[in-house]
């Protein structure tokens, strides 16, 4: 009788993987995130916008009624935005082509154009800077070669190379350091109506004379291009020094140290090798 018992209670007793697979699914039933947490954040991105990567305290974007709205990590960033960092805060965007431009605390920029489309050969990204300190690597396995500018109110930094930083100070001088590559830096900023004659009584005259109009004039024209480990300096009436070298030793300083764990972080791993890139570039962020 025992005997018989038993072998009823084996057939009746599921078999022990059958046990294991339904508290698998039960698991996934009663707690749904735990699978999704594991999966990336997707942000969908288009040729014309940059995504928030990281965000450590405070950054403001402008609204058009005057207001600020808080930036949080997945933000999206286009052509026209404004956006301000707070004291102890670091910003980072991520352009489409997966170039990085990030902003120390006490930053204000302003993103003139995006406009990123490998197949129309377009790659042109501009951000002006009116305060505070930044810091670009440009990615290199992109096909279209870079337009990328970094401005303040009296120069120009335009991409050859990869890295680099720009800070731009209270008194309006301007200090850029090249880590790898070259970038071309250049001035002759914002033209200014300036009259021809100059201010005093007025004069009696004989007859209709033809008095000429204000003419545009603009600072001083100068390029210089500055070169891996090298540094330039602008004044604040935006007049350029000559490029010269800076050791690392000099250039020590917390912000510079975390922008060299972020670029090993996004660019050490062997992420964007051109194999990865040019069959589907974009798809990175879809």
């Amino acid at each position: 009788m025992e005997l018989v018992l038993k072998r009823k209670f084996e057939l009746l007793r599921p078999p022990f993987s059958f046990f294991l697979l339904s508290l698998f699914l039960a698991s996934l039933f009663l707690c749904p995130d735990a699978e999704s947490a594991r999966k990336p954040v997707v942000v969908k991105m288009g040729g014309g916008e940059a995504v928030v990567t990281a965000l450590q305290g405070t950054a403001k974007l402008a609204l058009a009624d005057g207001g600020w709205r808080l930036l949080k990590t997945g933000n999206t960033l286009k052509g026209g935005d404004q956006v301000v960092t707070e004291a102890d805060s670091r910003l980072e965007i991520t352009l489409p082509d997966r170039s990085r431009l990030r902003f120390a605390e006490n930053t204000s920029f302003k993103i003139v154009q995006i406009d990123v489309n490998e197949e129309a050969n377009r790659r042109t990204v501009r951000v002006n800077v009116a305060l505070g300190k930044t810091w670009a690597n440009v990615s290199k396995t992109f096909r279209v070669k870079p337009k990328i500018e970094v401005s303040c109110e009296n120069a120009v930094a335009g991409v050859r190379g990869t890295i680099y930083r720009m800070n731009v100070n209270v008194d309006r001088s301007v200090l850029i350091r090249v880590y790898e590559g070259e970038v071309a830096v250049w001035g002759g900023g914002k033209a200014t109506e300036r009259p021809t004659t100059k201010a005093g009584p007025p004069e009696g005259v004989s007859g209709s004379v033809s008095v000429p109009g204000p003419r545009k004039v603009t600072m001083e024209e100068w390029v210089e291009l500055v070169k891996a480990m090298q540094q330039i300096t602008v004044s604040p009436t935006g007049v350029a020094g000559k490029p010269c070298s800076f050791t690392e030793e000099e250039d020590r300083e917390d912000w510079v140290d975390w922008n060299k764990r972020r670029d090993a972080e996004a660019f050490g791993s062997g992420e964007t090798s051109t194999a990865e890139t040019e069959s589907s570039f974009f798809n990175w962020f879809k």
